[in-house]
């Protein structure tokens, strides 16, 4: 590896990192705005950690801190799945894909996992814009990684 030049999975994680950064704003923004139908994953990662610090009897954290400990564990968590979007071939049609998968599951499984529908399921309209941010974050993850390996060229 030449210097100067970072590694693959730095290109990885970076750009997951910023496909993470694009969902999570576009969810925080878009809930402001529309109140009424904004998916609410911040709701369905709150209540996933209470759930998880529940069962290990663990203490449950304030308002406050379990939005800000969500936050972080949705950028941590979706930061590494949109690493998955890698380099090379193909790129683009990763990012659309997982994208595609996250806002899909992200309909689908707060139910069976006991986290309630409502906040990513209410309306038609937030089950689109669940797949829809999911999709963005994935297509950001991918066009940050192709512009990476363009810049490694140079």
């Amino acid at each position: 590896m030449k210097k100067n030049k970072p590694s693959a999975l730095v290109q990885a994680l970076g750009s997951g990192l910023a496909g993470a950064v694009a969902v999570t704003l576009l969810h925080e923004t878009v809930r402001h705005l529309r109140p009424a139908d904004a998916p609410r994953m911040d709701v369905l990662g709150e209540r996933g950690l209470r759930k998880l610090l529940g069962k290990a009897d663990a203490p449950q954290p304030d308002e406050e801190s379990a939005y800000y400990l969500t936050m972080a564990g949705d950028l941590l968590s979706n930061g590494l799945y949109y690493s998955l979007v890698g380099r090379g071939k193909g790129t683009w049609w990763r990012g659309v894909a997982l994208g595609v998968a996250a806002g899909v599951g992200g309909v689908v499984l707060p139910g069976p996992m006991g986290l309630g529908e409502a906040p990513s399921n209410r309306t038609p309209q937030t089950k689109a814009m669940t797949v829809a941010w999911y999709l963005v974050g994935g297509v950001v993850a991918a066009g940050v990684s192709r512009w990476w390996s363009k810049s490694r060229k140079s």
